[in-house]
């Protein structure tokens, strides 16, 4: 399986002046933004975080993604939550011909945890051996920050705070995650169920 960003999310959309405020960053000195660069580099590391640990996607935008066949024969669960619309699904034989499938074919079950897709008949479109589906996902809380649920922003500006707080310190172990950020996220955690449930 792969997973890959197709849209980025834009310098402009990331709470930089809001999290100035949380840092308690002084203002109206003429050099405002010198540490900008900075501090959106902080941010996307803690919103890259936060999204892998929590399997969400905070600000929305449009991911491609790829596996080798079909978790269970009528339905899929998707990587990450919340999915607005899945744009296209295509299978990719081995030599690498394309076959877009009908979207009527199949439609998307919506869910903060598992957003599932699943077909409208009896089978989602049979994967060839040694082939591949691909599928185009939009994905997020909203484009704009004040979309993003309250804790998780909490979340983004503790971790990208430590960030920077510890951005000279070598030591660290690695994966390391602040107690208030590992609380803040806890509930929106993807619940794996046992064996044989779609995953």
């Amino acid at each position: 399986m792969m997973l890959i960003e197709e849209t980025s999310v834009p310098d402009t959309a990331l709470p930089v002046d809001a999290f100035k405020a949380h840092l308690r960053l002084g203002s109206g000195f003429g050099t405002d933004s010198l540490q900008d660069e900075v501090l959106v580099s902080f941010l996307r590391a803690a919103l890259a975080a936060i999204e892998a640990r929590t399997g969400k996607a905070l600000l929305r935008r449009v991911f491609h993604w790829s596996l080798a066949g079909w978790r269970a024969v009528d339905a899929q669960a998707l990587p990450l939550a919340p999915v607005h619309a899945v744009s296209t699904v295509t299978i990719v034989a081995r030599d690498g011909a394309e076959t877009v499938i009908d979207p009527q074919r199949y439609w998307l079950e919506r869910d903060a945890q598992r957003p599932v897709l699943r077909s409208t008949g009896a089978a989602l479109p049979g994967v060839p051996k040694g082939g591949s589906v691909t599928l185009v996902i939009d994905a997020g809380f909203g484009a704009a920050w004040g979309q993003v649920p309250a804790d998780l922003q909490q979340a983004v500006f503790l971790l990208a705070a430590h960030y920077y707080e510890f951005r000279h310190e070598t030591s660290l172990s690695d994966g390391c995650m602040p107690f208030g950020v590992s609380s803040l996220i806890e509930r929106y955690k993807s619940v794996r169920l046992g064996f044989g449930a779609i995953q």
